[in-house]
């Protein structure tokens, strides 16, 4: 095959030319590879720079124009050569010095860019530098090229990079007497780049390099240079100096190479690597890759286009680099805990695939070896704005190897062909410095470059045909990119424009076909040719541009000019038939049981499905009950795939009834009936939900006092105790009773005996319910929560158990908060509007934490309200005490906030805002006019409440995260005497087992009381004015206000009272202040959505809410 010379290949100057243009790496298409794992020329079992210089006529033809290689200095390999013993050497396992050159020179007769490693933030402990630095006295130069320490408490305030391996950041050294800083292993001590001795090196290292002609460095590990204490020693301002002072070095005396800083940081902190244009000149784009990976999976284009909006700008000279996959973990960093969370739950199910705050898999594993999946993701790394980088074996479709320790499992080496070792090497299979693939589904006889270098049909010829398009037109390299409207989320599209080429990029995110529609107006008279087969589509002559895109498909289509065109409820249920026995349902007529089901769960509130649409619901489980007196019941689970989304399972009980007896239950509980059932015997029956059967949820408290154990299809159903609790025989009382309400859960009461929540939204795991109430049995200060009495799981051979109902002891309350707060403030209400009390004046601007104080006349008013609600305010800060106490668990240690952490949950706070005004705008013409008006104002409003939401990220904060409640709202509080009782402590049934588990601040249940508060007032007044029992006179909105406000104030003066004594919290109020203004503000955007989605006529009460959260002063930052 023909070799191409540097001047042949546009923008590939070879090493000895002068520089054509600067910014060739903008054009560059960058593939990254370890010379260890490429080939082996000398039959060792380990690749080295002849193997690597054989190969490249393959990258060559590949297109890719940059080879990006690995660390390959002298170095004990204890990292994978990011443990460097000597700058100046190569590792004898990769050749000499000389192997290198001769590399080099082909690499640039080739027209290949050659991009090394400069690892600049640490070494080895075996460097010559360190081995002199532990032995020099202290205090002098030699030993300053390190950082020390006599106590190891500096820097606290730095996360630990490493959590898998590491505990801290300092390491002691015998010979030194001293500790150690490394922000990496304990084994990398950091460099100390306060001495201008080291930042010399630095300079001296990289002069080294780049006069032999490498044509630029990736600076690894590039924020942690300087730790000061105080900060997260990221990031620091020192940093930025040095990167300025490297790259006029870079600039001055090698004109042309090329700095790339590895920043796993949010986008704006990476920008700055940028500078003015006179530090890096590229920087991953870190936080837009996993989220590449949830698009995909969440079906929704959103994640991409929030990241992106959230980049700003950087200089004209600068490029991101972008990357599916690489050398380490799928980073998972630059995410939010929900995320994070998310994440792991759909890409590594295998504990074994994670590692750090990531996913050590490949590209097509990760992808389930999806095809489609494949192409659609590269398709976009390559048409995004940036430069792509393509790591090694992932133009194959290579597999990894989790069995493997660290980060090994996506090293293994280069599969070549069939051949033994997969032609990497002809050394003895033990000798090989990892083992080849030879997993079934991606074993390298099956997957290798001689295989589908025969078949065009394969990947391989796919991914060149993509780079060569992506090399041929620059609007790709160097244009701008914009987003284009549609209306399918599904849906990606942007426009990439350079210099009069237009490029308009559809991506499909969902494995369904999908329709859309593109506004592009500013493309009218033009005419999409799709790039791979040059086939003209219909000309775009006005709005809206149609396209039908298959599962996981994309179009590239260049635009030319063209001329102008001118413009041109549900029924009834469906009965179910059946020959006699109703169960027939559960057998051959499944089919009609799925299809009935999949009408009647989307209406339950318990389902919880939002805005999706079922698109397949299948019955994976029939358990029958013990049968009861006179009724025939079993328990069923359900799998309900969407439209897009991840699949969810539930848990049901299912009865027949005849009809007159299921028409009786559904006066008393409206969600019962599901379908009709007719058969050949001609009696009418109906299919009923079996909670809402008093003999059917008596055989289930039955279970639970026999410790009964239910065989399924799959698994079994087993009923238990907790030790010492009893369940009273049933007597004479009230039947049992399930909740006329439609809730995340079904309760079941059971008068004089006991209370059981069936969980209806099923998850393997811990249940944080079970966790916390047995936690805070065993604690003497916990304020009154219901006693744990037993649980009902659902165990499969292989998996976690699956929490399915939650026995409790029945709490013998007049009624709920809620029901306390309605009634009294309708009470005040009527009275004020009876004798015409002017309202107690309050400033518009007032807050909670410094309100005025309460008037007597309104205290006495108020009755009994206020002195409960600071009553309550006290519980509050009890349980919070309790659930931060703790003696041995682990799950219930509080943590810090860090800064790390602070600018993940400003992100997630921004994210949540940004759908639920995404949501809210494309809602707005089915609005009242009232709620439409307030809307608008929302709307006009968000980028103040962006600002607000991350002021949270813009100090350090004392405080500390506890487990929580989870989803504290007056419902949530039961009223036992004169007491409060907490209740239902799984936190939001809508999020993961995980995520509810996690540590969060105290003030995210303090918002959800403050929000309750503010829905109470509004709803009370509300169905005092619809009732016009009070004649609808002025004032009434403000009495409502100042209830709000001084019920707010008190509850907060009762729970600081308990919490700063506690620790929970700090005395600092400003601190208290941001904390609970952007929990109170996130919390009424939650709202938003929920009520859009939910129940629109309550709508009002957030957006309102919001407005006047947005009223107070701002917080300080």
């Amino acid at each position: 095959m023909s070799r191409v010379t540097g001047s042949d290949r546009i923008g590939q100057p070879s090493s000895a030319e002068p520089v054509a243009d600067p910014l060739w790496f903008k054009d560059a298409v960058i593939y990254e590879v370890h010379v260890r794992a490429f080939m082996d020329a000398n039959g060792d079992g380990i690749g080295d720079f002849a193997g690597l210089t054989q190969k490249l006529e393959y990258l060559q033809d590949l297109g890719v124009t940059a080879i990006w290689l690995l660390p390959f200095y002298e170095s004990p390999l204890r990292d994978d050569g990011y443990d460097i013993a000597d700058y100046r050497k190569i590792h004898p396992d990769y050749g000499t010095l000389r192997d290198f050159k001769k590399f080099l020179a082909e690499a640039h007769d080739r027209g290949l860019r050659v991009i090394t490693e400069l690892i600049v933030n640490h070494t080895s402990d075996q460097h010559s530098w360190f081995q002199r630095a532990r032995r020099a006295p202290r205090g002098s130069p030699l030993r300053d090229y390190y950082v020390w320490s006599d106590t190891a408490t500096e820097y606290a305030d730095a996360r630990i990079i490493f959590k898998d391996f590491e505990r801290s950041n300092w390491t002691w050294d015998p010979v030194a007497g001293q500790y150690f800083w490394h922000r990496f292993y304990s084994h990398q001590p950091d460099l100390n780049f306060d001495n201008p001795r080291v930042r010399q090196e630095i300079l001296d290292v990289a002069s080294f390099w780049l006069a032999m002609g490498v044509d630029g460095f990736r600076l690894d590990a590039v924020p942690y240079l300087f730790e000061r204490e105080g900060t997260s020693c990221e990031n620091l301002p020192e940093t930025h100096a040095f990167l300025k002072e490297l790259r006029a070095h870079v600039d001055r005396r090698f004109p042309g190479r090329m700095l790339l800083a590895e920043a796993n940081q949010w986008p704006e902190d990476a920008a700055a690597y940028f500078g003015d244009g006179d530090e890096c000149h590229m920087a991953y784009h870190f936080p837009l890759m996993p989220r590449l990976f949830m698009a995909v999976r969440m079906e929704d284009r959103y994640p991409v286009t929030e990241i992106l909006e959230q980049t700003p700008d950087i200089p004209g000279s600068a490029q991101w680099a972008l990357f599916l996959r690489n050398h380490d973990e799928l980073t998972l960093e630059m995410v939010t805990d929900e995320e994070r969370d998310y994440m792991y739950r759909v890409y590594a199910r295998d504990d074994r695939a994670r590692i750090n705050l990531g996913i050590r898999r490949r590209l097509a594993p990760l992808l389930g070896h999806n095809r489609r999946l494949i192409e659609l993701l590269n398709a976009l790394l390559l048409s995004m704005k940036g430069t792509p980088v393509i790591y090694y074996g992932d133009e194959i479709g290579m597999g990894d190897n989790i069995y493997l320790g660290d980060r090994d499992s996506v090293r293994t080496p280069m599969q070549w062909s069939a051949d033994r070792n997969a032609g990497f090497s002809r050394a003895n299979p033990q000798r090989l410095y990892l083992p080849v693939i030879i997993d079934p589904e991606y074993h390298y006889e099956a997957i290798n470059a001689d295989a589908q270098q025969s078949n065009p049909s394969l990947l391989l010829w796919w991914m060149r045909r993509l780079i060569s398009l992506r090399i041929r037109h620059r609007a790709f390299s160097r244009g701008s990119m914009t987003f284009v409207e549609s209306d399918n989320r599904r849906v990606l599209a942007f426009l990439r424009e350079f210099e009069g080429e237009r490029i308009l990029v559809v991506a499909n995110l969902s494995r369904f076909t999908q329709p859309v529609n593109l506004s592009i107006p500013a493309c009218a008279g033009y005419t999409p040719v799709e790039m791979f087969g040059h086939n003209r589509f219909p000309p775009i002559a006005g709005e809206p541009y149609f396209l039908s895109l298959g599962p996981h498909t994309f179009y590239w289509f260049l635009l030319e000019p063209a001329t102008v065109q001118p413009p041109g409820e549900p029924g009834s249920p469906r009965p179910l038939t059946i020959e006699r026995d109703w169960r027939e349902l559960l057998g051959g007529r499944r089919g009609q049981l799925e299809q009935a089901l999949a009408r009647y769960l989307p209406g339950r509130r318990w389902f919880g499905i939002g805005a999706r649409a079922i698109r397949r619901l299948s019955v994976t489980e029939v358990i029958p009950l013990r049968p009861s007196p006179g009724v025939d019941a079993v328990c069923v689970m359900t799998s309900a795939e969407y439209v897009t989304g991840e699949p969810d399972q539930h848990w049901l009980v299912l009865a027949a009834l005849p009809t007159d007896r299921a028409l009786a239950i559904e006066r008393h509980v409206p969600w019962a009936l599901i379908a009709p059932i007719e058969g050949s015997s001609g009696e009418p029956f109906h299919l009923v939900d079996g909670l809402a059967v008093p003999e059917v949820a008596d055989a289930l408290l039955d279970a639970f006092r026999g410790r009964h154990r239910l065989t399924g299809g799959a698994g079994t159903l087993s009923f238990s105790l907790e030790p010492g609790f009893r369940i009273p025989p049933r007597g004479d009382g009230f039947p049992s009773a399930a909740h006329r309400g439609d809730q995340s859960n079904t309760s079941v009461i059971y008068p004089g005996r006991a209370a059981v929540k069936f969980v209806r939204r099923l998850e393997p795991g811990i249940h944080p319910q079970v966790e916390l109430q047995r936690h805070l049995k065993g604690s003497p200060s916990a304020p009154a929560v219901p006693r744990l009495g037993g649980l009902a799981t659902y165990n499969v051979p292989g998996q976690k158990p699956t929490i399915t109902a939650i026995l409790e002891e029945l709490i013998p309350a007049r009624y709920d908060a809620w029901t306390f707060a309605a009634d009294e403030l309708a009470r005040m209400l009527e009275e004020a509007a009876a004798s015409r009390l002017e309202p107690p004046a309050i400033p518009r601007r007032a807050h909670p934490l410094d309100a005025p104080p309460v008037p007597a006349a309104f205290r006495d008013a108020a009755g009994s309200w206020l002195e409960f609600v600071r009553e309550l305010g006290a519980h509050t800060g009890k349980l919070h005490a309790a659930l931060a106490t703790s003696a041995d668990d682990p799950a219930f240690s509080a943590e810090r906030y860090t800064p790390f952490y602070q600018r993940a949950l400003a992100q997630a706070f921004r994210t949540q805002a940004r759908d639920a005004f995404r949501t809210l705008r494309g809602a707005l013409s089915t609005l009242e006019p009232a709620t439409r008006e307030h809307a608008e104002a929302v709307l006009e409003l968000e980028g103040p409440i962006l600002d607000r939401l991350h002021a949270i990220s813009a100090r350090p904060l004392a405080s500390t995260r506890i487990r929580c409640h989870g989803d504290l709202h007056l419902g949530q509080v039961l009223i036992a005497g004169h007491l409060p009782v907490f209740i239902d402590f799984e936190g939001e049934s809508g999020r993961s087992l995980s995520d509810r588990r996690t540590t969060r601040s105290p003030f995210r249940d303090i918002a959800g009381m403050l929000r309750s508060f503010d829905y109470a007032s509004r709803a009370a007044l509300r169905d005092l004015l619809e009732s016009q029992a009070a004649g609808s006179p002025a004032g009434l909105g403000e009495w409502a206000r100042a209830w709000r406000i001084f019920t707010s104030a008190e509850y907060l003066a009762g729970y600081l009272e308990v919490a700063t004594p506690a620790g929970i919290i700090t005395s600092d109020g400003a601190e208290h202040r941001l904390l609970l203004d952007c929990y109170l503000l996130a919390r009424a955007l939650h709202e938003v959505r929920a009520e859009l989605e939910n129940r629109p006529t309550w709508l009002d009460f957030p957006l309102q809410g919001t407005l006047d959260l947005m009223e107070t002063t701002p917080t300080a930052e």
